[in-house]
C-alpha cells in the first residue's frame, strides 16, 4: 500500500481546504494509506473528513506571525520538526508554508509534489511563504512533480518560478454525490420565485469583485431588471460593503447570508451562479453550480475558460471588468430562453467535473510517481 501525505496550513472555510477534503476522502483506501496534516488544527473543513483519512496536526490554535516564523528555519528542520513518519509520497498542497516545508522532505526514496491553486502572477506572490524569490525557486526545484489547477496557474507559475519539471493541471476533486445529496435538504429561507435569483459562494475579500457586482446590480435594477442578488461567506470587507449596499438602497435585493456548511441547497435553488472575481485560481464554487445545473456567468479569471468554454459553450465568461459583468448579467437577465439554454448546458458540463473522473486522474499521478 502506498502511504501518502498531504500537507495543508489549516482547514478553513477556502476551496483548497474543502477540495483536498473531497480527494483524500475518495482515494481508493485499499491502495492508498492516506494522512491529511494540517499545520493547524482549525477550519470547518475538518468537520467533513471520512474516518478513513488519518489526521494530523501541530498547533492547535492559529497565531499571528507563523509564516514569518518558520522562515527563519531552513526547509529541512521544519519537515522533521513536524513530519515524524515516513511516506512514499508526500504533498505540499498550497503555494506558501505547506510547500516549503515538503520541499524540505530528506526522504531519498519518498517523491515531492507542490500543488499551486493560486496565480503566482507577479514576483510578491511568487515568494509568498518563503525568505526570497530566489529561495521560492530553489524549493520548488526540489519536487520530483508539480500540479497546478488550471492552465493558466500553470503557466504563470512557470513563468515566474522556472521549475525543472513540466507543471501538470488536475482539476479540483468535487464530491458529486455528496454535493446533490445537500443540494435538497430543506431550507428555512424565503426564495422568492417571481424574480431571478443569483447567488455567489466566496470570502467577501476584494478580490471577489462584490463591490463592482453591487454597482452592476444598482445599473440593472435602475433599469427596470429586478433580481436578487444572495451572497454566501463571510470576510473582512463585508461590513464595508454593507454600507455601501444601504447607501444606494439595496439592502433588500442584495444580500450576504453569512457562511453556510451546507450552500448547496441555496445554488440549487438559485437561477444563475455569478462569479464577479479579480482572480482565481480554478473556482470551486464555480464547477459545483455546474454539477447542480445552475447557469454561470463568471469573469476571465484563471479557469473560466476550462470551465465554461473559450467560445462561451458552458456559459457565459465576460470581460474582467464591471462593464463586462454588467453585460453578461443583462445578456441572460433579459433573455429567459438563453438562461434555460445555459441550464440545459450547465448540467451536461457538471458530468465532465465529476468525482470520479478527478480522483481517477490523480491516483494515476500517484502510481506513475512509485512506478517511476
Amino acid at each position: 500500500m502506498t502511504k501518502v501525505l498531504f500537507m495543508i496550513p489549516t482547514l478553513m472555510h477556502g476551496g483548497a481546504e474543502k477540495v483536498l477534503v473531497n480527494l483524500v476522502n475518495n482515494l481508493d483506501k485499499t491502495k492508498y494509506d492516506v494522512t491529511l496534516y494540517s499545520i493547524f488544527d482549525v477550519g470547518v473543513n475538518k468537520d467533513f473528513l471520512n474516518n478513513d483519512v488519518k489526521y494530523q496536526y501541530k498547533f492547535k490554535k492559529l497565531f499571528r506571525g507563523n509564516s514569518q516564523l518558520m522562515k527563519l528555519f531552513s526547509p529541512k528542520f521544519l519537515y522533521r520538526y513536524f513530519i515524524k513518519d515516513e511516506y512514499d509520497i508526500v504533498v505540499g498542497y498550497l503555494e506558501g508554508p505547506a510547500a516549503r516545508i515538503i520541499s524540505g522532505c530528506p526522504e531519498k526514496k519518498a517523491k515531492k509534489v507542490a500543488w499551486i491553486h493560486i496565480e503566482l502572477n507577479d514576483e510578491q506572490k511568487a515568494k509568498v511563504g518563503f525568505r526570497t524569490l530566489n529561495e521560492a525557486r530553489e524549493c520548488y526545484r526540489n519536487f520530483d512533480h508539480i500540479v497546478a489547477v488550471s492552465k493558466n496557474v500553470a503557466s504563470l507559475f512557470t513563468q515566474h518560478i522556472k521549475p525543472k519539471t513540466e507543471v501538470k493541471v488536475l482539476y479540483n476533486t468535487n464530491d458529486t454525490a455528496l454535493i446533490n445529496e445537500m443540494a435538497s435538504d430543506t431550507i428555512a429561507y424565503p426564495f422568492d420565485k417571481s424574480v431571478i435569483n443569483l447567488v455567489s459562494v466566496a470570502k467577501i475579500i476584494w478580490t471577489k469583485g462584490f463591490d463592482r457586482l453591487i454597482d452592476v446590480h444598482k445599473r440593472l435594477i435602475d433599469e427596470g431588471y429586478k433580481h436578487y442578488i444572495n451572497i454566501l461567506g463571510i470576510g473582512e470587507d463585508q461590513g464595508k460593503l454593507q454600507k455601501k449596499i444601504e447607501e444606494l438602497g439595496l439592502q433588500d435585493s442584495f444580500r450576504f447570508l453569512g457562511f453556510h456548511k451546507n450552500p448547496y441547497k441555496f445554488v440549487s435553488r438559485s437561477d444563475l451562479y455569478i462569479c464577479s472575481s479579480l482572480r482565481e485560481g480554478f473556482s470551486t464554487a464555480v464547477s459545483e453550480a455546474l454539477i447542480l445545473g445552475v447557469p454561470v456567468v463568471s469573469t476571465n479569471c484563471s479557469g473560466a475558460e476550462e470551465l465554461l468554454g473559450a467560445n462561451n459553450e458552458y456559459g457565459i465568461v465576460t470581460e474582467n471588468t464591471e462593464e463586462g459583468i454588467y453585460n453578461g448579467l443583462k445578456k441572460l437577465l433579459s433573455n429567459p430562453e438563453l438562461l434555460k439554454y445555459y441550464k440545459d448546458k450547465a448540467t451536461e458540463r457538471g458530468r465532465f467535473f465529476s468525482t470520479e473522473k478527478t480522483v481517477k486522474e490523480v491516483e494515476n499521478l500517484l502510481d506513475s510517481l512509485i512506478d517511476g
